[in-house]
């Protein structure tokens, strides 16, 4: 009979709770340290590091390596063996040390079976209750990789005290002050990363930016202005004093020209300058030039305006013909003419959807008096054959009762059997008169056996049989 407990606590883990009662008077050093760091929140984020698949499941180191821990009291405390508590089954919670005797510190592990070698080694402070331990099992059961660790290992999330044995325990810090540490010191490394990354920050004036981006005022940008020099318009453009732009040089279209008439410009530069009446005679010779170039631009303009004309009275003549109701132009006529072609399988479908039409037509749609006539012309046919097989019956009684069997004479060929469509109409199922013969056969050769009949017969021959022997008592004892 296993002991009484006193104390019960809640682990809520990712693979779900395991509920856990503790021995307290038996292992109360254990016992207290255990609810101690659950108390302060240390087994808060605690993952399962090592899994032994049938044998235990361990836990309770902070680091998550399996050489880490502390006791509540601050050193490595005793072990704490009873001799009524031993590892008979699964689900029992046991201190885990670094192998040597009395170094239990905030590790722990959970037994998956039977582990009688286990006695006298570790201190057992608990069990798990109830359907928890399939829990326990669920963790037992995941994968793990090199030495025994998993590789997707469960955590811990908190403990609950359901029931404190030693309500005297007095922790350094609560689960709930630890977590509020916890969340303030994350929020300030957060400050400080962000605060970090502003001062680091370096601007790149070189990348596109606005005017409210950069700390000092940019030099405004100074934008010269090209004079407006018409040359066309003055006798001599030397006069005016002001370069001839080159945009009037050449018409714009013709950028394969410009560069040899630039280099020509350009080398009475390098010689000597030309005189004032050649000077006079290019001018003339550009204005010419722009003004063939205006004039095929407003012949080209006017082309595309006639064709935009004939397009719209030929639009115009159209609707005109189609509103009087007269005939269509030439292209529409054409086009009516051409019918279009359908394909093999297009005209496949319609011969099959055509089908379908009539079928879907004739559905609704039945004719009463076909059917019904249908039906008394086969039951007259049922009938007549009825009538001819009767006939051919009595015919062939005759004809057996003549010979006087039912064999073919010899020499006579028996023919074929010719098997024509109307052969089932007529066809009729015949029995043998049963004269008795069959039912007596079978209450003679097979046997009934009712259990209950065997049974009543069983006990009336062990009545029969005391009965006996009771006669035979009161004899012997009369002599």
């Amino acid at each position: 009979m296993a002991l009484p407990t006193n104390g019960r606590v809640i682990i809520d883990t990712t693979a779900g709770e395991i509920e856990i009662e503790l021995w307290s008077k038996e292992t109360p050093k254990t016992c207290r340290n255990f609810i101690a760091l659950a108390l302060e929140g240390y087994y808060d984020g605690v993952i399962f590091h090592r899994i032994v698949p049938g044998f235990l499941v361990q836990t309770g180191d902070k680091t998550g390596t399996g050489g880490g821990g502390e006791s509540f009291y601050g050193e490595p405390f005793e072990d704490e063996v009873h001799p009524r508590l031993r590892y008979a089954h699964r689900g029992l919670v046991a201190m885990a040390n670094n192998g040597t005797k009395n170094s239990n510190d905030s590790q722990f592990f959970i037994t998956l079976d039977r582990a009688d070698e286990l006695h006298g080694k570790h201190t057992l402070f608990g069990r798990v209750m109830g359907d928890t331990v399939y829990n326990v099992m669920k963790i037992g059961e995941m994968e793990i990789g090199e030495n025994e660790r998993p590789v997707y290992p469960p955590k811990i999330k908190s403990i609950t005290i359901v029931d404190n044995p030693f309500p005297d325990i007095i922790p350094r810090i609560t689960a709930a002050e630890k977590r509020a540490q916890q969340r303030a010191r994350e929020a300030g490394q957060r400050e400080r990363e962000e605060a970090e990354r502003r001062r680091g920050a370096k601007k790149d004036v070189k990348l596109l930016s606005f005017g409210g981006d950069q700390d000092g005022e940019t030099e405004p940008v100074a934008f010269k202005k090209k004079n407006i020099a018409r040359p066309d318009l003055v006798d001599n453009p030397d006069a005016t004093g002001i370069p001839t732009p080159e945009s009037l040089l050449g018409p714009p279209k013709k950028s394969k020209e410009q560069p040899r008439e630039r280099a020509s410009e350009k080398e009475p530069s390098k010689q000597e300058k030309p005189s004032k009446s050649n000077k006079s005679e290019g001018a003339d010779k550009d204005i010419k030039k722009i003004r063939e170039t205006h004039a095929k631009e407003k012949a080209s303009g006017s082309d595309a305006r006639r064709v935009e004309i004939e397009e719209m009275e030929n639009e115009i003549r159209r609707l005109t013909r189609k509103r009087e109701g007269g005939e269509d132009s030439d292209e529409e006529a054409a086009r009516k003419k051409t019918k279009p072609t359908k394909s093999y399988l297009e005209e496949e479908l319609a011969k099959y959807s055509k089908g379908r039409g009539l079928q879907k037509k004739g559905k609704g749609k039945k004719d009463e008096g076909d059917v019904l006539a249908a039906l008394n012309s086969f039951r007259g046919l049922l009938q007549s054959n009825a009538h001819l097989e009767m006939e051919d019956v009595e015919e062939e009684g005759g004809r057996v009762d003549d010979s006087g069997g039912g064999t073919v004479p010899d020499g006579e060929d028996p023919g074929i059997e010719v098997d024509d469509d109307r052969g089932f109409i007529g066809h009729a199922l015949h029995f043998p008169k049963d004269d008795g013969e069959e039912t007596r056969k079978a209450e003679r050769d097979y046997e009934v056996i009712d259990p209950r009949q065997r049974g009543a017969r069983a006990r009336e021959e062990e009545r029969e049989r005391k009965r006996t022997a009771m006669k035979g008592k009161n004899g012997r004892g009369r002599r």
